[in-house]
């Protein structure tokens, strides 16, 4: 529990700056670029896992700070973590930007997280930092099974669609210079990355137990 009462803090004042800085530096100091590759994992973790907590009652943070189940700085302690991600996993400048690289960067990205906030959850889990209210938890199940209920398919998703993003606006608006397209990539990059992993998720929950998966189980006695 420890860990994660400290990283929480510690990511925005620490991995935030430095991952700017590192956008900087990939796009030669054009701070527009730079907030907009950050921006998509912060906005998304602030929409989905603040509707998540708050709304649908699916998840809630064990710490002190908090609004409602969800702690304010949330979107800068994973999209801090998950911008540096994206920096390791894509180098820039792609060697080409063919349909291959689009894939390719949708692989790689959307494995890492997974795999990543899936071994990150599994921990905060079971610390008793992060609960989670879905079916495995109402069997009683391990926070293996919890987490592997959401967060592949949540998480994998949604590095996909950012890495997609990523190589566009790297292309679009790096490659050929088309400026007049930044609010348009903008835009549908947190649409995609905001409407895609939740669909997703939903669809899979649907094909493997008959439920989307966003319904709380909190309030339901556990089975026995």
């Amino acid at each position: 529990m420890r860990f994660f009462q400290i990283y929480q803090y510690a990511a925005p004042l620490i991995v935030v700056p430095l991952s700017y800085w590192l956008w900087l530096r990939r796009y030669d100091g054009q701070h527009d670029l730079a907030l907009l590759a950050m921006s998509i994992p912060i906005v998304f973790a602030y929409v989905v896992p603040a509707i998540g907590t708050n709304v649908l009652r699916l998840w809630e943070f064990n710490t002190r700070l908090r609004i409602g189940r969800f702690r304010p700085h949330h979107g800068f302690v994973f999209g801090g973590a998950t911008s540096l991600f994206a920096l390791a996993s894509l180098p820039y400048p792609a060697a080409s930007l063919g349909l291959g690289e689009f894939l390719r960067a949708a692989l790689v990205l959307g494995s890492t997280l997974a795999f990543w906030n899936w071994l990150y959850d599994i921990f905060a889990i079971r610390a008793g930092f992060l609960c989670v209210y879905n079916r495995p938890w109402h069997e009683r199940r391990g926070a293996e099974a919890i987490a592997t209920a959401y967060a592949p398919i949540l998480f994998g998703v949604f590095g996909a669609s950012y890495g997609v993003s990523l190589r566009a606006l790297e292309y679009w608006l790096v490659e050929c210079g088309r400026d007049e397209l930044f609010w348009l990539l903008a835009l549908t990059s947190h649409a995609a990355a905001l409407s895609a992993p939740v669909a997703a998720f939903a669809a899979w929950s649907m094909a493997l137990h008959g439920e989307t998966g966003l319904r709380s189980y909190e309030e339901l006695p556990h089975e026995q």
